[in-house]
């Protein structure tokens, strides 16, 4: 029995009263909680499936259009199969032998209803014979549109009402691209991302664009909810889009196998270099490039196909209603300006293939670790569609649990989503800042590439969109998160993730939702610029849990478990503090400040003996305060070089900043006493001489504020930062049990 319609309005209205957000961090149900599907009678699955059959807008280098597998099939102990040699080979054969830039242009549809209910999803599969993306790339390539539909008036396809449209992003950890209740008028578009074919949805009047958000005249392609929970992405739909439809830039890699090209492969006698993505939008290797690559073109619109049977004049012609007229028409547009028509198949007559074969192919992706980086692969394959499980179950696709709860309302078979584990990060870049002293402060901005992300404990590789990064369904445990960009030094960390909560997720529960990084932030720094910053955890007194790194004028910028040695990327022109945790919750802290100009291949940074308590502490406020003092005393040594006349009536001025070079240096006296004191196990005299130091930081206070006119501003405001970080770490020192 199924519930009303709801009208989608009214849905996405009472959602919002609870927050679009408020179910981020679920997704799916395990399909088996759904109800069992059944298939459709072949006369109305055809039907049904011609009348909701997509146009599809590929990117102008595209070099892989959905074709038809079986021309390449071979017999393997008494089995079909593809073989990826033979497909990948075969299809350039055939393009060269035909000039054919799409040979056998094919779409297949699988249609299926849940029992005993109106509810009926039409598949439409796109089989290409190559898949060549940013860090993912393997033989074979299937990808789906899902549209849901609504047939309760019975055996006449033309009264279906869409419900739902889910289009594929990449892979089942990737949020899909869905658009809740379209318009019944308008056949769905599929803007299919180069090389990967992940598909992104137009619904509205751009035919050829995606809209993440709705602007003037017109929607959002896409009613994927937000994650309030993260300020910086609150507003932002979660769903892979089409990013470089969006403004992003995205290096393709070029694969290899057996450590050479593909194209070089004897196995590929038809396969030349120009058969796959377009080497301006390429490049060999992240780790290659120094910095993140600047001129990679714009995505453009390249060939459209459409469904071979489709009659533009019928569309136009089928109401008489106004805006349904304008909705016709424009599909009507859309159809004459088509370059490709393409067959509609049922996945009956390819189901009789049992694999889709060829070797594995992967992307290494590098991991900051102690002494030499190491090296993680990334391995995808892709699976034949009838032996999944959304092949029967298509709602087990619904990565929106918004959708999933809009369909659960109006039919009984589908169940409400549950609480799953949700990874979330936003990819930013570290660069200097000019507020800072010359080399010695950093800011973060958007970043101008897109990254990837690799679970190492589930090597699924995850690309950002607008920066931001999801990986769903992570199941509970420590898992190893790293981050790759080309041209950017790479980033890993530790994320710990809970257990869901088993049942259907209330309206507010984020229990599911896990950020990474800082506040969900993850800065990643360009490789001209990163120096490696090493912790020997194994040369601390205790035993390390935590390690945290903050820039002087950016803050903190690292964050995360520590259970050995272990390394950091960090800018070359950033002041920094390091600290370390242990297992009795003591702190320790280190000061590290490179000098901008020592050269890049000379090394890196290591912390030996990362040591906490009392000692620790009291050493970092000494450095902190050295420092200062040095470059404030600076600033009296350039006074004193200029003439008598110049230095007229600035008497006073003087005395205010050797009045702070003094007070600085008070407190770097103070607070190596209070280190020795504390090193020689006295806690008492290392307590009084911490007194010490927390006095003479508030005098360091005093004759800053003296001093403030006359210093250059990016020196005063690093001193006023570091004078927090001081207080800060005295505070810490005086409430530590450990020496």
């Amino acid at each position: 029995m199924r519930d009303p319609i709801v009208d989608r309005r009214t849905v996405l209205s009472a959602l919002a009263t609870a927050g679009v957000g408020s179910l981020a961090g679920c997704s799916a149900v395990q399909s088996s909680d759904d109800d069992d599907t059944t298939g459709v009678e072949d006369e109305f699955a055809r039907e049904l499936a011609a009348q909701f059959a997509p146009t599809l807008y590929f990117d102008e280098y595209e070099p892989w259009f959905p074709t038809d597998p079986r021309p390449y099939e071979s017999d393997r102990d008494g089995e079909t199969i593809v073989d990826g040699f033979d497909a990948f080979d075969g299809y350039h054969e055939r393009k060269t032998e035909t000039g054919e830039e799409a040979p056998d242009p094919t779409v297949f549809y699988h249609v299926v209803q849940y029992e005993n209910s109106p509810l009926a999803v039409v598949q439409y599969w796109f089989y290409s014979v190559f898949d060549q993306f940013t860090t993912n790339f393997h033989w074979h390539d299937w990808e789906v549109l899902h549209v849901f539909v609504d047939v309760d008036e019975g055996d006449d396809p033309s009264t279906a009402v869409p419900q739902l449209y889910v289009a594929s992003s990449h892979s089942r950890r990737v949020p899909n691209n869905e658009f809740l209740d379209p318009d019944p008028d308008r056949v769905p578009r599929i803007l299919s991302e180069l090389g990967s074919h992940s598909s992104a949805l137009s619904v509205n009047d751009s035919l050829d664009r995606f809209q993440r958000f709705a602007s003037e005249g017109t929607f959002a392609d896409i009613t994927n909810s937000s994650i309030e929970r993260i300020e910086d992405i609150a507003e932002i739909p979660i769903a892979y889009g089409l990013p470089r439809d969006e403004g992003a830039t995205l290096p393709y890699v070029v694969p290899e196998l057996d450590g050479v090209p593909i194209y070089d492969d004897d196995r590929l006698p038809s396969v030349e270099q120009t058969d796959l993505v377009d080497e301006a939008l390429t490049v060999r290797s992240f780790d290659a490039l120094s910095s993140p690559p600047t001129e990679i073109p714009a995505r453009a619109t390249g060939l459209v196909f459409d469904f071979e049977e489709r009659d533009a004049d019928a569309d136009a012609d089928a109401d008489t209603d106004a805006n349904a007229d304008a909705d016709a028409n424009t599909d009507a547009d859309a159809n004459a300006d088509a370059d490709v028509a393409y067959a509609l198949v049922p996945t009956s007559e390819v189901e009789h293939i049992t694999a889709f074969t060829g070797p594995q192919l992967s992307f290494e992706f590098s991991v900051p670790a102690f002494a030499e980086d190491a090296i993680a692969g990334h391995i995808t394959t892709t699976s034949t569609p009838w032996k999944q499980s959304r092949y029967q179950n298509p709602a087990a696709d619904i990565s929106e649990p918004n959708h999933r709860l809009a369909l659960a309302e109006r039919y009984e078979v589908i169940t409400e989503p549950s609480t799953v584990n949700t990874i979330v990060v936003r990819v930013t870049e570290a660069i200097t800042s000019g507020d800072a002293p010359d080399g010695e402060g950093l800011t973060t901005r958007e970043s101008t590439v897109e990254s990837v992300l690799l679970l190492e404990s589930d090597p699924e590789a995850v690309p950002t969109f607008g920066g931001i990064g999801v990986v769903q369904d992570v199941p509970a445990g420590d898992h190893r998160l790293t981050v790759n960009g080309a041209g950017l030094a790479p980033h890993s960390e530790q994320v710990s993730v809970g257990e869901a909560s088993d049942g259907p997720s209330e309206v507010g529960a984020e229990n599911g939702l896990v950020t990474a990084g800082v506040g969900g932030t993850i800065p990643l720094v360009a490789r001209e610029s990163a120096l490696k910053l090493e912790v020997d955890a194994e040369g601390a007194d205790s035993t390390l849990t935590d390690l945290g790194l903050e820039d002087d004028f950016a803050g903190p910028l690292y964050d995360a478990p520590l259970s050995g040695p272990d390394a950091v990327y960090v800018h070359r022109e950033g002041a920094y503090t390091v600290e370390v945790r242990d297992t009795d919750d003591e702190v320790g802290a280190f000061r590290v400040n490179p000098d901008p100009a020592v050269d890049p291949d000379s090394g890196g940074v290591r912390i030996d003996r990362p040591h906490t308590g009392k000692a620790s502490l009291a050493t970092f406020i000494a450095d902190v305060a050295d420092e200062t003092g040095s470059q404030v005393a600076a600033v009296t040594d350039d006074d004193e070089e200029t003439s008598s006349d110049q230095r007229d009536g600035s008497d006073g001025s003087q005395n205010a900043v050797r009045g702070l070079t003094q007070a600085l240096a008070a407190v770097a006296e103070a607070a190596r006493r209070a280190a020795e004191r504390a090193e020689a196990g006295n806690r008492g005299q290392a307590d009084e001489s911490l007194e010490i130091v927390s006095s003479r930081l508030e005098t360091v206070a005093e004759r800053l504020a003296e001093a403030q006119s006359v210093l250059p501003a990016d020196l005063s405001s690093a001193a006023d930062r570091r004078l927090e970080q001081a207080r800060r770490r005295s505070e810490q020192a005086q409430d530590a049990n450990k020496l």
